[in-house]
């Protein structure tokens, strides 16, 4: 299903409701002032080369990419609204619903796969009582799956928070990650 806003069609697995027409969505002043930073960079008639940048700094004080923050960054930035949709919804940093402290990204194409990348997700899912893009209920973790990470020696393996990638990840490995961080967490 297609739904047009502001002359724009959105597809896929989010929907965008008509009320996101009318950006209710305010940012600090600090928030804006990492904008102008970032828009810097580049020459006036291109800041909206600034487009991932932007998303990267309000997933670092949101937690995730709202609707509301696409449409207040495209307006800011001076482009479609489905341009920056578009930049959201492709890279899979990018968080489009709101995720756990502890967001657990595991590989599943062939070669990890090939070496029990299967295996891992299915314990992980086991383990922390979710499904596939689930959160844990205390909303410590989400478990997700992600395209290669570039370590395919390394199989299986996964990312946390986008930042730290594990290797050689079987059970045991991964129940010594989860319990170190329900450790640090006080869990």
């Amino acid at each position: 299903d297609a739904l047009p806003i502001s002359g724009y069609c959105v597809w896929g697995n989010r929907q965008m409701t008509a009320s996101v027409d009318k950006v209710e969505i305010q940012f600090s002043d600090n928030t804006l002032a990492r904008f102008e930073k970032e828009i810097a960079k580049y020459p006036p008639e291109q800041r909206q080369s600034a487009v991932m940048a932007c998303l990267s700094i309000v997933q670092d004080e949101q937690g995730w990419v709202s609707p509301e923050s696409e449409f207040f960054i495209a307006e800011y930035l001076g482009m479609p609204p489905m341009a920056v949709h578009e930049v959201t919804t492709f890279y899979n940093m990018y968080n489009q619903h709101p995720v756990g402290k502890y967001k657990l990204n595991v590989c599943t194409n062939l070669p990890c796969m090939l070496r029990n990348g299967a295996e891992a997700l299915d314990h992980l899912k086991r383990r922390l009582g979710v499904s596939l893009g689930g959160t844990t209920p205390d909303g410590l973790f989400t478990l997700q799956q992600c395209e290669c990470l570039g370590a395919c020696a390394d199989a299986p393996v996964m990312l946390v928070n986008d930042r730290t990638m594990c290797s050689f990840m079987e059970p045991e490995r991964l129940d010594a990650l989860i319990d170190g961080i329900e450790k640090i967490e006080g869990v």
